[in-house]
């Protein structure tokens, strides 16, 4: 595929490092002090500490997905609407430097775009061609990150209605949808409305909807309590 075309048609604009050879090298001094040092601490904090990321880098090494920090992940510059990315082509995924600035958002931002990666380990998704597909992962982090927690909710002062959490995963769907195909709000919404049941009720690897650390936790050992009892039958 034309390259120019990838980008404008798939998001690939939004991530201006991905173009080859337009990452600057850095001295090992100089980069003590850069947003791309404190992403990766960061990073590194979010792999070790959160429940939903080591439930989630668990799942993927037993499906035969071994996820590497230094080969899976990138901490990069973007544009200052989205905070990180899942590159197919290189199966890697992008973390936003210059737009995460909290350990907490570091940790949602890992967990959606491990989800998406798990989503690309364990089925057949087809990113560029079918739009469902697309949607029903974009759905199924919505649902599992943490995207929609209370917690999140209350600080984005969106509260109150009644089923908020899935018209948050409807409307944070749509938008990330809408951040990388050139398609209308009308269309992407129609293909959310079809694929919405179904995806949001896959829970894998969770089990369940994680809405909060705690949550997260039952489930990640409940994850690593199964993996031992298959271990040893």
């Amino acid at each position: 595929m034309d390259q120019s075309k990838q980008e404008k048609e798939y998001g690939y604009e939004l991530f201006p490092e991905r173009n080859t050879g337009s990452k600057k090298e850095k001295s090992f001094v100089n980069s003590l002090f850069t947003s791309q040092f404190k992403c990766e601490i960061m990073l590194k904090l979010a792999m070790e500490t959160s429940p939903y990321a080591k439930l989630l880098l668990s799942a993927m090494n037993s499906s035969g997905c071994k996820v590497i920090r230094d080969r899976h992940f990138a901490c990069e510059d973007c544009d200052g609407s989205v905070s990180g990315g899942f590159d197919v082509a290189s199966s890697q995924i992008v973390l936003c430097q210059n737009n995460i600035h909290q350990q907490s958002h570091m940790n949602r931002v890992v967990t959606h775009e491990l989800i998406h990666a798990f989503d690309h380990c364990r089925a057949h998704v087809d990113w560029f061609n079918n739009l469902r597909h697309l949607a029903c992962s974009e759905i199924r982090a919505a649902n599992l990150s943490g995207d929609c927690s209370f917690s999140s909710e209350v600080s984005r002062f969106n509260f109150g209605m009644k089923q908020h959490h899935q018209e948050c995963v409807r409307d944070r769907a749509l938008r990330s949808i809408l951040a990388v195909r050139k398609i209308s709000a009308e269309e992407a919404q129609k293909i959310v409305d079809e694929v919405f049941d179904s995806c949001s009720n896959d829970h894998a690897p969770f089990g369940r909807i994680p809405h909060g650390s705690k949550d997260a936790e039952f489930a990640y050992r409940d994850h690593e309590s199964r993996d031992r009892y298959n271990a040893n039958l």
